[in-house]
């Protein structure tokens, strides 16, 4: 549906975004990270032909955006991280004025209706836009992007400045557009990202550092060196008997989780497996065994190591 290949950005001497290349399957929610500064934002403007990239190409849905600049952007619904609102138009003005500038062909009232059944803002469509409060005019701009029904959405930082609530509501939303909406997702808001997309792609000093499916991302670290258990009995005849384990190199408790069941972190010396070992010592020292599992790195310390990382080009062979 969307294949950016080769894509670069120059602003002088300085590479904004710096030869990268992915595609986004039809259906596909992708999470695009960055830290500021990264090229995200850029590389989301040249998608939406907002900005002209220095060398390479863009397709949407099999138009090339150099050759058909107006089939591409009829293509997109774009929500920035600030909407486009005429704040002093009603709601209803607003998404009228906004499907005659995008030359919609559909039924008017009855797609502007669907839109703000879709996004939740019928209610509220006779009010002045100004009035609203955060969450709305966030739902007034999505509303703008599906006019027209866009085969794709790019959403930049859709749920900046939200409250709890409002960040549900929204979260749940996208994932609904999802099924039948390509999506290109960009948050600061790591947990966000995780319980949304299907797929991330991170970016840094230009480059794409990591791209794999959600689930499978701690795999860009490689196997991770931690074991997480919990085990009911002693704390401390916990610790005494997985100590004594060769190629334990630490343990500590994390949390009680009730009375009497603790749950710990083992770390294990490189390369070592030492799972089958915890068993029949904690089996051994009469220690039921509640639950063993591969501590996996959070999506917050892969990003921090990633982006804070130069040898981007190994980790990213590592995903694939």
């Amino acid at each position: 549906m969307v294949e950016v290949k080769n894509v670069t950005k120059m602003y002088g001497d300085k590479k904004a975004v710096d030869d990268i290349s992915f595609t986004v399957k039809s259906g596909e929610i992708l999470g695009f990270l960055g830290p500021n500064g990264a090229g995200k934002s850029t590389t989301m403007n040249i998608i939406t032909g907002y900005l002209s990239s220095s060398s390479g190409t863009v397709t949407v849905d099999g138009c090339e955006i150099l050759d058909d600049p107006k089939g591409v952007k009829s293509k997109i619904g774009y929500l920035p991280e600030i909407p486009p609102l005429y704040t002093d138009m009603t709601v209803r003005k607003y998404l009228e004025f906004m499907y005659d500038l995008k030359r919609v062909k559909l039924d008017k009232e009855q797609h502007i209706d669907e839109v703000c059944r879709l996004v939740k803002i019928s209610q509220v469509e006779d009010r002045i836009i100004k009035n609203l409060s955060k969450g709305y005019k966030q739902r007034v701009g999505l509303a703008q992007a599906l006019l027209g029904n866009p085969p794709v959405l790019i959403l930049d930082e859709p749920t900046v400045g939200l409250d709890p609530k409002q960040i549900i509501e929204i979260r749940n939303l996208v994932k609904n557009l999802g099924k039948k909406h390509t999506v290109i997702l960009s948050s600061h808001i790591l947990s966000e990202v995780q319980a949304i997309c299907d797929r991330v792609l991170i970016i840094s000093n230009g480059r794409i550092v990591a791209d794999a499916e959600t689930e499978n991302l701690s795999k860009v670290l490689g196997k991770s060196d931690k074991l997480r258990i919990q085990v009911k009995g002693s704390k401390s005849a916990v610790i005494n008997a997985v100590e004594s384990i060769r190629d334990v190199k630490s343990i500590k408790t994390e949390r009680e989780l009730s009375d009497g069941i603790y749950e710990f972190i083992i770390e294990e010396n490189q390369n070592c497996d030492v799972r089958e070992a915890v068993f029949y010592k904690l089996a051994e020292n009469k220690l039921p065994l509640m639950l063993m599992q591969s501590a996996d790195p959070s999506l917050e310390e892969i990003f921090l190591k990633l982006t804070n990382d130069t040898s981007y080009a190994a980790k990213r062979e590592a995903v694939k």
